[in-house]
């Protein structure tokens, strides 16, 4: 559901990457699920849906970039680490990755409307430099884009200001020229609500819910942003 306020105009549109323009939940599970039957093929004595709820209470605990993801949770079920088992976990999910990583539907296109109508386009992400614009080249979104800030431009994490902050400064406009676009209530809308940046919450993409914090407009499906910028 689009808010009621469509005549609003920005100047700029920041987006957050993961479950935002990238399909990045569908990859994850699907990953770590072939990981889990590839360490149980291996030698792990677990139950794979067990496996799976204690991998992913891992991931909540350190962050979707946790780089020593399998290497806690061997250690957590056997008491060591078995590099045969973890090896296998690996590979498996290195070789799924790559084919199940995409855009939402129509983010090409809309992206594209806004750019040729002469809207800033962000990204603002939590995750490493490196991994963001692999993420982007991978799926061919990172020509639309003017301004990249990731974690390590701030060394802090959404919902902190100094992101949010970083993102105006590199567009050089005012907070409320700007409309932040993101999944996870907590810490894309709480974050640029803090600087006055206007808010959108990609419903579409929501793993958290938090129904505590309101954005400012909301959407289902990723086309309706046009909308709500104005330029359709």
């Amino acid at each position: 559901m689009v808010g009621e306020d469509n005549k609003q105009r920005f100047r700029a549109v920041v987006f957050d990457l993961d479950n935002t323009l990238i399909d990045f939940m569908k990859m994850k599970r699907i990953s770590c699920e072939e990981s889990i039957s590839a360490m149980i093929n291996a030698g792990l004595k677990i139950n794979k849906e067990k496996g799976l709820r204690r991998l992913f209470s891992i991931y909540d605990k350190h962050g979707w970039e946790y780089s020593h993801i399998f290497q806690e949770f061997i250690k957590e079920i056997t008491g060591k680490i078995d590099y045969r088992i973890l090896a296998a976990g690996i590979v498996a999910y290195r070789r799924v990755r790559s084919g199940f990583l995409e855009p939402y539907p129509l983010v090409h296109s809309t992206l594209l409307k806004l750019k040729v109508r002469g809207i800033k386009l962000a990204i603002l992400s939590d995750a490493p430099r490196l991994k963001v614009w692999i993420r982007l080249t991978s799926l061919k979104l990172q020509d639309y884009f003017d301004i990249v800030v990731t974690y390590d431009d701030t060394k802090k994490r959404k919902p902190a200001r100094e992101p949010f902050l970083a993102v105006l400064k590199k567009l050089g406009l005012k907070p409320e020229e700007v409309l932040m676009v993101g999944d996870w209530p907590k810490r894309d809308i709480a974050g640029a609500k803090r600087v006055g940046m206007k808010t959108c919450l990609a419903n579409y993409g929501r793993v958290k819910k938090d129904s505590r914090i309101k954005p400012d407009y909301s959407i289902n499906q990723f086309d309706k942003i046009a909308k709500i910028v104005g330029v359709e």
